[in-house]
């Protein structure tokens, strides 16, 4: 399977999703969009990966490739093919395909608990399990036809599913024993970080993560390992 993947900054990657890739045998093709790296043309892809950032989804002035992105999202999920998007991702699917994504009135950072709704994606998870949340943004409304699939005590828009093979994700489980840090090198995550929890919120947070991260891990790679077997229906018969 061979996987396109949309970054919109450096250290948000597909992180621990790369071991499954690995184990599978997938190819990825990871495209830089905010160093000014073009999307590909789409065919010869099997699955599309968006991954999270700083940016918001109506800063189009000051990021005008976000437009090329959710117009090349729309096309792409309305054919029908199999997409993943994490955080940003997750936004940027709802606002390509005219849901409503705005300001929360405090972010949500930090380790958070989800509750989900069954679905092929959560196979093989319990109904609520432990998550990494840091985003500013949610999702107000669903996009016409899109199914609810899990929430928060902070955000009630935290997964969504758009025909059969389109799942947008708030959370993150992609983590790797390096993400805590990396993403608090970004100052709007920091700033939202240290908004929520005060300065030298970083520490404490790098520790909850790493005493709960078997665990996160764990669900990290059986959702995206879910995520490959629908992409998998999606494709033509060999």
């Amino acid at each position: 399977m061979k996987i396109l993947v949309l970054q919109h900054a450096v250290s948000e990657h597909p992180g621990s999703f790369r071991d499954v890739m690995n184990a599978r045998g997938c190819t990825m093709h990871a495209v830089e969009l905010d160093e000014g790296e073009a999307i590909p043309p789409l065919e010869g892809f099997d699955a599309l990966l968006v991954m999270g950032g700083p940016m918001d989804v109506w800063q189009t002035a000051k990021h005008p490739w976000l437009l090329d992105e959710m117009a090349a999202i729309k096309t792409w999920v309305q054919a029908g093919r199999p997409y993943l998007g994490i955080c940003l991702g997750h936004q940027l699917l709802a606002q390509a395909l005219g849901g409503e994504v705005g300001r929360m009135q405090a972010p949500e950072v930090g380790m958070s608990q989800v509750n989900t709704t069954p679905d092929p994606i959560f196979a093989g998870l319990p109904a609520t399990w432990p998550c990494l949340q840091w985003h500013g943004a949610e999702v107000q409304r669903l996009p016409e036809g899109a199914v609810h699939l899990a929430s928060s005590p902070a955000s009630a828009m935290q997964a969504q599913r758009w025909g059969r093979f389109a799942y947008g994700l708030q959370f993150h489980l992609e983590l790797t024993h390096t993400t805590t840090a990396e993403w608090g090198a970004l100052p709007e995550y920091k700033q939202a970080l240290e908004r929520v929890r005060g300065p030298g919120a970083l520490a404490a947070l790098a520790a909850e993560v790493g005493a709960q991260f078997p665990g996160l891990y764990a669900a990290g790679q059986t959702i995206f390992g879910n995520f490959l077997d629908i992409a998998a229906q999606a494709l033509p018969p060999a």
